[in-house]
C-alpha cells in the first residue's frame, strides 16, 4: 500500500506538516553526509550521525503509519548499523545502494508532501539493501555459490575500479522495480518537486521585527496626537519641527522594518548549492570524467522565491559544464592539463543583487564553431554570422533547439537546457553573461535581484506619462546625439563602445503619447534581461526610487509590457515596465 496521509484529521495534519519540514531538513543533511562518507572523509561520529538520521526517519514515519517509508528506512538502518560497527566496509557498490535508498526516501517524502497516493515499487531496493548487508557483497565471493556480475567496460581514467555486486543480487544500476526494464539510455524519473510553503526564521530576527513594530507604533501615536490637537503646539515653527522629526522617525523605522521583513524571507543559497555535489558525483559515474567541484559563498542569502526559481538554471549550467566543458581524463592529459577537471560555483552580494558564477577549466567555446553550427541549423544566416560579435556568438547557445553535442545522450544534446536557463533567469528579472576561451574554459555569471517584492527603480518620462524601470535590468543610461542614430535592416541602432545596440522608442512600443522632443541629445536607458540587451529612448529622467510592486488586479493583469504598478509619494499611480515583455513586443514589431 502506498503511504496515504490524506485521511488525517486536523490535529494529525498539523503533525504531518511538522514531520515533512523536519524530515526534509534531515534528508538534506543526510545527502551531504553520504557524499562525505563516499569520499572517505567521514569519521566514526559522522557514521553515527548518518545512522541516527535514518533511525529518526524510521521512528517518525512509523508513528504516522507511513508504512513504505518505515520499511525502507528500517532496511537502510540495518545496513548502516553494520557499517558503523565496522562489520562492513564502505565500498563503491554499497554507496550506490545507499544513495539509491536515499533517493527513494526523498521520492516517498515528495509523494507524502504532495498528497500523492502513487505506488512506489520498493522490492528492488529492499533486495539490494539486504544483499549489501552481506559481507561478501561486491567482493567476488558471492554467497550461495554465485559468481561476480560482469564489470562494465573500463573508462580511460586514473580512477579506482569499482567493486561489483553479486550476480544473484539485483543489478546495481540505480534503477529498481519496473524502471529496470527501461532501455540503457533511459533515466530514473526525478524526485517530484513539491513547493515548500514554510520557512524557518531565527528568533533573533523576529525579536528585531517586534522591536521595530513597537517603534512604529510610537511614531504613529505621536503623529496622531499632533493631528488631533495641532493647537497644542502654539508656534507654527515648532509644529513644523515636530512634524518633520516625527516624519523622519517613521521614515527611518519603516526602512528598517522593510529590511527586517525582507530578512525573514531570506535563506542561504546553500539550499541550492548543497544539491550540486551529488549531481556532479552522478555525472562523473555516467560520463567517466573526473571533476573537482569547489563551492564558495554558500552563506549568501537570497529571497526564498528566487532560490526556488534559480535551482533549474544552476543545474542545467552545471550539467553542461561537466558534459560539454570538462574533457575526459585522456583528452585533458593530452592537452597538458590535470586529469581531474575543476568546476567552481560561487555566490556573493553586489549591492542590491546577488551574483552567482559557474566556472570550469574545460575546453571552452569557439565563437567561430558556434556561428558555423548556427548557420548549419538555420538559426542565423551566413551574413549575420559574419557581423556577429564574440558575445553574440556565445549567446547562440540560448536559442531553442541549438546544441553543439554530436550525439543525444541522457545528459544533453537535445538543445533544451540553455533555453530553460534563459527563460528562468529572464522571469526573475536577472541577467546572464558568458565568457569563454577555447582550451581554457567557460564562465557563466548570473546577476539576480535580492527580492522581487520591493525594488529599486529608475523613473523615466515619455510625454506626460512616467514609467518605472526596475533598476536590476538597467545596465547604464547614456546620452547620444540624435544624428548618431543609424538604421540597419529597418531597425534603429546606436554604436555603444565596441558593440551595435538596437534601440526602441518607449512611446511607440507602448503606444503612449510622445513629448515630441526634438533636442539634439537623447537619453537612452540600456537594459538587459538574461543575455539580451536593448536601448530604450525616453523623453527624460525623473530620478531613482525604491518602489513597492502592486498587482494590476484581475481586469488589467495581462496588459502587455507592464509588470505592475506603484504609488509615488504625491499619490500618483505609475506603471512598472516589464523589461522582458517589452523586448518581446519590440521584437514582434520588426
Amino acid at each position: 500500500m502506498p503511504d496515504a496521509p490524506a485521511a488525517f484529521d486536523e490535529e494529525m495534519a498539523e503533525i504531518l506538516e511538522s514531520f515533512i519540514v523536519e524530515t526534509r531538513e534531515i534528508l538534506e543533511r543526510l545527502g551531504q553526509d553520504l557524499l562525505a562518507l563516499e569520499k572517505g572523509s567521514a569519521g566514526k561520529e559522522m557514521l553515527n550521525t548518518i545512522f541516527r538520521a535514518v533511525h529518526t526517519v524510521k521512528g517518525t514515519s512509523s508513528f504516522l503509519g507511513l508504512e513504505q517509508m518505515t520499511g525502507l528506512a528500517h532496511h537502510f538502518e540495518d545496513l548502516l548499523n553494520k557499517v558503523r560497527r565496522g562489520e562492513l566496509a564502505v565500498t563503491p557498490a554499497r554507496m550506490d545502494v545507499m544513495l539509491e535508498a536515499y533517493d527513494l526516501l526523498r521520492l516517498l517524502l515528495g509523494n507524502i508532501e504532495a498528497r500523492r497516493n502513487d505506488h512506489t515499487d520498493l522490492e528492488g531496493i529492499l533486495g539490494k539493501l539486504s544483499a549489501a548487508a552481506d559481507p561478501a557483497f561486491g567482493t567476488g565471493e558471492c554467497p550461495g555459490g554465485g559468481s561476480p556480475a560482469a564489470a562494465p567496460e573500463a573508462v580511460t581514467a586514473p580512477a579506482p575500479p569499482l567493486a561489483q555486486p553479486c550476480a544473484g543480487a539485483p543489478a546495481d544500476n540505480g534503477i529498481s522495480g519496473p524502471e529496470a526494464e527501461k532501455p540503457p539510455g533511459a533515466r530514473t524519473p526525478p524526485v517530484p518537486a513539491a513547493v515548500d510553503s514554510t520557512i524557518r526564521v531565527d528568533v533573533g530576527r523576529l525579536d528585531a521585527l517586534m522591536n521595530l513594530v513597537g517603534e512604529l507604533v510610537l511614531g504613529r501615536n505621536r503623529l496622531a496626537q499632533i493631528a488631533s490637537d495641532p493647537a497644542a503646539v502654539s508656534d507654527p515653527t515648532a509644529l513644523s519641527r515636530e512634524l518633520a522629526a516625527t516624519s523622519a522617525q517613521i521614515d527611518f523605522v519603516t526602512t528598517e522594518l522593510q529590511m527586517a521583513v525582507m530578512k525573514t524571507r531570506m535563506i542561504p543559497v546553500a539550499k541550492v548549492f548543497n544539491r550540486l555535489p551529488r549531481l556532479v558525483r552522478d555525472l562523473m559515474k555516467e560520463t567517466g570524467k573526473l571533476v573537482d567541484l569547489q563551492v564558495s559563498g554558500e552563506e549568501t542569502e537570497l529571497d526564498k522565491t528566487i532560490i526556488e526559481e534559480v535551482t533549474d538554471p544552476l543545474i542545467h549550467i552545471l550539467r553542461n559544464a561537466v558534459d560539454h566543458g570538462i574533457e575526459n581524463p585522456a583528452e585533458r592529459q593530452k592537452a597538458g592539463k590535470p586529469a581531474r577537471g575543476t568546476v567552481k560555483v560561487s555566490a556573493e552580494h553586489e549591492g542590491n543583487h546577488i551574483v552567482i558564477r559557474i566556472e570550469d577549466d574545460g575546453k571552452g567555446m569557439d565563437p567561430e564553431q558556434l556561428k558555423a553550427r548556427g548557420v548549419e541549423k538555420g538559426v542565423i544566416t551566413e551574413a549575420q554570422a559574419r557581423e556577429m560579435s564574440v558575445a553574440e556568438a556565445f549567446n547562440l547557445i540560448f536559442i531553442p533547439g541549438f546544441s553543439m553535442a554530436a550525439n543525444v545522450t541522457s545528459i544533453s544534446g537535445r538543445g533544451v537546457g540553455m533555453d530553460v536557463v534563459r527563460t528562468n533567469i529572464g522571469r526573475l528579472k536577472g541577467i546572464i553573461e558568458i565568457s569563454s576561451r577555447a582550451g581554457a574554459g567557460s564562465a557563466f555569471t548570473i546577476k539576480l535581484p535580492l527580492t522581487l517584492a520591493i525594488i529599486q527603480a529608475l523613473l523615466v518620462r515619455s510625454g506626460r506619462e512616467t514609467f518605472s524601470v526596475p533598476l536590476a535590468s538597467v545596465l547604464e543610461v547614456v546620452r547620444v546625439r540624435a544624428a548618431d542614430i543609424a538604421t540597419i535592416g529597418g531597425r534603429e541602432v546606436i554604436r555603444l563602445r565596441d558593440a551595435v545596440l538596437p534601440i526602441a522608442r518607449l512611446d511607440r512600443v507602448l503606444n503612449v503619447a510622445s513629448g515630441g522632443a526634438t533636442e539634439d541629445w537623447i537619453y537612452v536607458v540600456v537594459v538587459a534581461v538574461a543575455e539580451k540587451k536593448l536601448g530604450i529612448i525616453v523623453d527624460g529622467l525623473t530620478g531613482q526610487k525604491e518602489v513597492v510592486i502592486k498587482s494590476m488586479g484581475a481586469y488589467l493583469h495581462d496588459v502587455s509590457g507592464i509588470a505592475g504598478s506603484t504609488i509615488l509619494g504625491d499619490g500618483r499611480v505609475i506603471m512598472i515596465l516589464d523589461v522582458g515583455e517589452f523586448m518581446n513586443i519590440f521584437a514582434s514589431m520588426n
